[in-house]
């Protein structure tokens, strides 16, 4: 576990500690105090991802489509 505050994480370093966080609570070797902190921390972790995340999608192009569903273009999601 790193020192780094979870909401200064990009979203690939927020991802490595929490896929850290699960395999050593799977592992069950961890003290009840500690298990729980490490829960805790995982779970600020997903929220890190899932924002990331959000915030990644907001950025991304949307494909517009025709009536026949077929791609017309773009629409930016920017300013969503």
């Amino acid at each position: 576990m790193t020192d780094t505050p979870v909401d200064q994480m990009s979203f690939e370093q927020a991802m490595k500690e929490l896929e850290t966080v699960v395999d050593q609570l799977e592992r069950g070797d961890v003290a009840l105090d500690a298990s729980i902190t490490l829960y805790e921390r995982g779970a600020a972790l997903k929220k890190r991802c899932e924002d990331e995340l959000k915030r990644a999608e907001e950025k991304v192009a949307a494909i517009t489509l025709d009536k026949d569903g077929n791609p017309t273009g773009t629409t930016s999601v920017e300013g969503l």
